[in-house]
């Protein structure tokens, strides 16, 4: 009754027959490319480098302080409220199994 039915996957019922492809043979001409004297003697530009001025160092420190202070702030809240919730958990705890044996005795 609880069993999960799994989709029987068709048979094809015909032939299949993929579609014919065509293929044209290409012919392959290299050129050599002609660089002017001026373009081929001047060397290749290096990657740009990124320098840090005395200013955006101290924003970029700025920065990575403050993100970090965010993160701790939102991990410091979330291990209060896990407590808080573990402590009133608790506190219903005891109330419960108090009342549960002060009705055995009577």
């Amino acid at each position: 009754m609880l069993r999960p039915k799994v989709p029987a996957m068709p048979q094809p019922t015909g032939q299949t027959i993929p579609p014919a492809r065509v293929v044209e043979p290409t012919a392959v001409i290299q050129h050599s490319p002609t660089i002017p004297a001026s373009v081929a003697s001047t060397p290749a530009p290096a990657r740009p480098t990124v320098q840090l001025t005395p200013g955006s160092a101290i924003a970029l420190v700025g920065t990575g302080a403050a993100v970090v202070l965010v993160v701790g702030v939102v991990l410091v809240s979330l291990l209060l409220a896990v407590a808080i919730t573990a402590a009133s958990v608790a506190v219903c705890a005891v109330v419960l199994r108090s009342l549960t044996a002060s009705q055995h005795r009577r």
